[in-house]
């Protein structure tokens, strides 16, 4: 399509976004009146929503309209899963300056939509609104399907802590294209669209997780919610972290200890858990630490003694070692 945004005119763009969506049985009622309609089997609604803004977390030179609306749709079902719940539903709120090419946003919902279908949801409306810069938010909605929801604060004293999903890969990318470079294109990929282990939610629940977060902030960081929430210490084992072999090939390439990355990069959205001790678990989890009674104040530690480097996201702290395009939620 050629031409901009503001030659489009809101209600021509509306159109054309919601001309390229697909639906759910779920939906009763998409896109086209004053809201949507969505099933909600169990009666209780898990939701969640995140932003996207131009030159903090993402940037158009590094990632496509398309690779940026995968990532923004799956930091945020990333978040359902996480909670035990199905994904189910998508609303998009989407800030474009005028001369923007109309390409962009369709592209964009092309990526929203088509992570949708990954995790089995669809996009059921949203709003347009011009302004200077591009800022994508999503709201994204769940069902529990009867369970109760797996919150951060459930960890007991000798539950395992086990993750599935990627690990410092987005981190690595992020590296990457930091130096001007585009490979190892598998680091580069996970950094713009990642693949949250949707599944692994529900299905650790299922199994009886006391605790649970996807990665976004950090694992460092993220297990520190859960740490705090449930009142334990949790020890993370090393050597039981997977580091890949290219990934160690980056970080002496760049001068950064991989570990680094698998421990504080965000944006992987691998789902980490903890279970208790005699619950038996599929291959695809990776049992990586325990919980431990808190004697002081709850706490993350690697091999036992406290991680003090810097790593992790926040929005609102030093901003001077977090380049465009290292969000979290």
């Amino acid at each position: 399509m050629k031409g901009t945004v503001g030659e489009l005119g809101e209600f021509g763009l509306i159109r054309e976004l919601t001309s390229r969506l697909t639906t759910t049985p779920n939906v009763r009622l998409g896109p086209g009146d004053d809201a949507a309609v969505v099933a909600a089997p169990d009666r209780r609604v898990v939701a969640t929503t995140d932003v996207l803004l131009e030159g903090r977390h993402f940037r158009r030179d590094w990632s496509t309209a398309y690779d940026v609306g995968r990532k923004a749709a799956a930091q945020n079902l990333a978040d359902i899963a996480a909670m035990g719940a199905v994904p189910t539903a998508v609303l998009l709120a989407l800030v474009v300056p005028a001369e923007l090419p109309a390409t962009w946003p369709i592209e964009l919902m092309d990526g929203i939509r088509d992570e949708c279908q990954v995790a089995g949801a669809a996009v059921v409306g949203g709003d347009v609104v011009r302004g200077d810069t591009i800022t994508v938010a999503v709201t994204a909605l769940g069902d529990l399907r009867n369970r109760e929801p797996v919150t951060r604060s459930g960890a007991r004293p000798g539950d395992v802590i086990a993750v599935t999903g990627w690990l410092g890969w987005s981190a690595a990318g992020l590296a990457v294209l930091s130096r001007g470079f585009r490979s190892p294109r598998a680091f580069v990929e996970a950094h713009r669209r990642p693949e949250p282990p949707y599944h692994a939610g529900p299905a650790a629940a299922e199994l009886g997780a006391t605790a649970m977060t996807d990665v976004s902030d950090g694992l460092v960081a993220d297990l520190g919610h859960i740490a705090t929430a449930s009142g334990v210490v949790i020890d993370l084992k090393s050597a039981d972290i997977d580091v890949p072999a290219q990934m160690s090939d980056i970080g002496q390439a760049v001068g950064v200890d991989p570990l680094h990355w698998v421990l504080t990069g965000g944006e992987d959205h691998a789902i980490v858990a903890a279970f208790p001790p005699d619950v038996k678990l599929p291959a695809r989890w990776r049992v990586i630490g325990e919980a431990l009674k808190a004697t002081g104040l709850p706490h993350v530690t690697v091999d036992g003694a406290a991680w003090d480097q810097a790593g992790g996201w926040d929005h609102f702290g030093d901003t001077s070692a977090q380049s465009a395009g290292n969000a979290g939620n």
